[in-house]
């Protein structure tokens, strides 16, 4: 046996006979010719250590002779002087271009072509299939998080009333589920289909109901513009073509990339803008102020440059709370701006403000 022959149409192992010439290499098998490869179109390929690889330029990619015998190698090489070209550098330069277009095309389509089709998409879609993919979302919440809402009674009733009078101020139509989840995380979310979540962190580090009622009012505005939805539109696409540019073709991941990207990750800053000025006004049209909400933003800021200065800012994650509400001063200073002409009176009494501190605690 001189060297092992693969034909490219089957796994077959043929043991073959060569017979070289200063024009062709002829395949013998068992006495029967097989095929003549002229030396010129002879190219070597990678293989293992010891192994002489060969395929023909022109023939099908997947036909190759394996030789071990290295007198048979020598005979080869002596007789093959373009066994070293690389026939496939010209399709490779080709393959290699027409990658990085395809890259950058999704890249492309990331940046630009997904926001606008989530924003072209959004007002289509119907609210109860909005509600839908909310709950999907909401579950896979309660997957990372944990499955605790706390519903003290009087602590709901506040909730619901403080929810009431910020919906009514502005109009709202959307129907609302606001509910506070025990979790550690200082944090507040809006969900696709009207369902905010007011994390017990964030409750613990607010100093009054105007605080808690301005991060309210910001959720709020986030479910009547259907931010949410156009969120996961853009984010589920977004996953889809990241997962055909680096291998998961049939977008499997998706689904759950997506509901982690909207717990995890900021809103664009026109949402952003646009659900402090929706809070903003919310609270004057209610006659009370805007910044209290930035007072509390500048606590949990400042309680994370705290944990810096004792040497934990390394380990510790910034708060969720300002990762999804980035603090930067045009921010505060819009809501510092918004004071309304005239006060209004509390949107809690003292009672259900502490009613509402109070909702996770169990009896």
């Amino acid at each position: 046996m001189d060297a092992v022959f693969y034909d490219g149409t089957s796994a077959r192992r043929r043991a073959v006979v060569l017979t070289i010439t200063a024009s062709s290499l002829d395949i013998h098998e068992g006495g029967e010719w097989v095929a003549s490869w002229p030396v010129d179109d002879i190219r070597r390929k990678d293989a293992p250590e010891g192994i002489l690889r060969l395929t023909r330029e022109s023939g099908p990619d997947l036909t190759r002779l394996d030789v071990a015998d290295p007198a048979v190698q020598a005979i080869i090489r002596q007789h093959c002087h373009r066994i070293d070209d690389h026939h496939d550098r010209e399709p490779r330069g080709r393959i290699v271009f027409w990658s990085a277009a395809t890259a950058v095309s999704i890249i492309l389509s990331v940046l630009f072509l997904m926001p606008l089709l989530a924003q072209t998409l959004t007002p289509l879609i119907p609210v109860e299939a909005e509600r839908r993919i909310g709950k999907a979302v909401d579950n896979q919440l309660h997957t990372l998080l944990g499955d605790k809402v706390c519903e003290a009674p009087e602590g709901s009733l506040a909730l619901r009333r403080l929810t009431d009078r910020l919906s009514r101020a502005k109009g709202v139509e959307a129907a609302l589920d606001v509910a506070v989840l025990d979790s550690k995380i200082p944090n507040a979310i809006a969900l696709p289909g009207g369902r905010i979540y007011v994390f017990r962190a964030l409750l613990d580090k607010a100093e009054s109901t105007d605080e808690i009622a301005g991060v309210l009012g910001h959720e709020i505005g986030h479910v009547a513009a259907r931010d949410g939805l156009r969120k996961m539109i853009q984010s589920g696409g977004t996953s889809y073509l990241f997962g055909l540019l680096f291998g998961d073709v049939t977008g499997g991941g998706a689904i759950v990339f997506a509901s982690r990207y909207l717990i995890d990750s900021a809103y664009s800053r026109e949402a952003e803008a646009a659900a402090d000025d929706f809070a903003g006004a919310t609270m004057v049209s209610l006659g009370r102020p805007a910044h209290p909400m930035a007072l509390l933003l500048k606590r949990i800021e400042a309680d994370q440059d705290g944990d810096k200065e004792e040497g934990e800012g390394n380990e510790r994650r910034i708060p969720a709370f300002l990762l999804t509400h980035p603090v930067t001063g045009q921010r505060l200073k819009a809501l510092e701006k918004q004071v309304p002409s005239q006060p209004g009176e509390p949107l809690l009494t003292q009672q259900e403000w502490r009613a509402l501190k109070e909702i996770c605690k169990t009896p």
